[in-house]
């Protein structure tokens, strides 16, 4: 196994190089805090472990905060089911918690919504101004702030590898979840960067675990050469259903999660989640030692990592093309 990514990636810090530096022992002595963390995703269990969820309790340690200690996490988990974000949101609200964390325009929106005052810390936002979130990426301005998604440069440049490994795809199944608000314009980023390829795109909507199986038995049924994973809550936490069923039904995927990969897909093309998770800790941090979160600026990862399991492509029968072997941050055999 190669890997030239390493543990951390780089983020592009406004605020100065030292933004994410690891501070121990700072939290205040003697001080409680209470952190909600609202999760679109399960519960982290050894079978189906969240490596992201993790990342962010770790990090947190790292800078002095100690669950049973100093740090009580109230966590709240909709199980991929979106409706449930709002009640949710609204039952950590009334916990009068000091911060509110989360992952992606779902859940970050669902806590706007149900709050104006606590600050809200965000692992992945498409587009907070858009989005009604912030009033500039560099001063959100409002109680708003954390990491905002690359979207639309991600899916061009997956499709771009894609077709470098097959460059006779044709058709492909894009594995996505219209239940999700961000869902429909996921979907038409994934449409114009087909369309620039010429490939047919077959839309396989999933929205529960079993529906992810039904999705790869529909994808067949359409003939589908290949299949790109959207970014989203629900396959985020199904990272290692997809890569088993990828093998399974001998259909190279294209995913925005290296764990896709590393779990048998055949590619991944994405930031550093585990990254943005360490991130969100970080601003917590500067939180509760007083920052506002409308003078934070909403980050933008600036690295990406290809990832390539070359495992799975000796058993799908396909030659990887040197220049991806070049460019990949990491090979998995």
């Amino acid at each position: 196994m190669v890997d030239r990514s390493g543990r951390r990636r780089k983020f592009l810090i406004a605020l100065g190089a030292g933004a994410l530096l690891p501070c121990t022992s700072f939290a205040q002595q003697g001080k409680v805090w209470r952190v909600g963390f609202l999760a679109a995703r399960s519960r982290s269990t050894a079978a189906n472990p969240d490596l992201y969820y993790d990342a962010f309790v770790q990090e947190m340690r790292e800078r002095g905060y100690m669950e049973g200690k100093n740090l009580v996490i109230e966590w709240r988990f909709a199980d991929s089911d979106y409706e449930r974000l709002p009640s949710l949101a609204a039952e950590l609200v009334r916990l009068k918690v000091h911060v509110l964390v989360t992952h992606g325009t779902a859940a970050t929106r669902a806590l706007h919504r149900a709050t104006s005052t606590i600050p809200i810390v965000s692992t992945s936002v498409a587009d907070p101004v858009a989005g009604g979130f912030a009033a500039s990426l560099a001063r959100p301005g409002g109680n708003v702030t954390g990491t905002s998604a690359i979207s639309i440069d991600a899916t061009a440049k997956q499709f771009e590898l894609l077709t470098t490994m097959l460059p006779k795809l044709a058709r492909v199944a894009v594995l996505l979840n219209l239940g999700n608000p961000a869902g429909p314009s996921e979907l038409k980023m994934v449409q114009d960067a087909a369309q620039r390829t010429g490939i047919k795109v077959v839309t396989i909507d999933a929205r529960t675990p079993e529906g992810i199986e039904r999705g790869f038995a529909a994808m067949l049924q359409a003939r589908a050469e290949a299949v790109v994973v959207v970014n989203d809550a629900i396959f985020l936490g199904q990272w290692r259903k997809i890569g088993e069923l990828s093998v399974r039904n001998r259909l190279p995927s294209m995913a925005p999660y290296r764990e896709i990969a590393e779990a048998g897909g055949l590619m991944s093309y994405g930031q550093d989640f585990a990254g943005n998770y360490r991130h969100a800790a970080a601003y917590v941090d500067k939180i509760l030692k007083g920052a506002k979160p409308g003078d934070l600026p909403f980050e933008q990862p600036t690295r990406f990592e290809l990832v390539i399991n070359r495992k799975t492509a000796k058993a799908l029968g396909l030659s990887i093309p040197a220049e991806l072997l070049l460019r990949a941050d990491k090979l998995i055999d």
